[in-house]
């Protein structure tokens, strides 16, 4: 049986580099990813791309977390619409939504499948 290293999931950070209630950026394949350690929430960790399609800078792990009717949320730090950390939707524009990420904490890792 040949192992693809495709399917070994990677390390993008320890959990000491996770700022509580935060995000961080963490860098994948090439692209910024904005990482969320909300250790009250179930998952703790959640991942986005970083890129604000709106304000076009790599922003959004710069962001205000928080929840807008239930919904986990990253305020945009630029014009401050709002990007839902399960789904990537942007709720103010709804055609819009950034890209997202399965990571999980695993002991001290935040691990992400390739």
């Amino acid at each position: 049986m040949t192992l693809n290293m495709k399917d070994q999931p990677i390390s993008l950070c320890h959990q000491n580099d996770l700022i509580p209630n935060s995000g961080i950026c963490a860098e994948f394949a090439g692209k910024q990813v904005a990482l969320f350690y909300l250790p009250n929430e179930s998952p703790t960790v959640y991942a986005i791309g970083n890129w604000d399609p709106i304000g076009k800078a790599n922003v959004l792990s710069r962001g205000i977390v928080g929840d807008i009717n239930g919904q986990l949320v990253v305020a945009s730090p630029l014009y401050k619409q709002h990007f839902d950390l399960l789904t990537g939707e942007c709720i103010e524009h709804s055609d819009l939504c950034v890209p997202v990420y399965a990571v999980e904490l695993v002991d001290d890792h935040v691990l992400m499948n390739q």
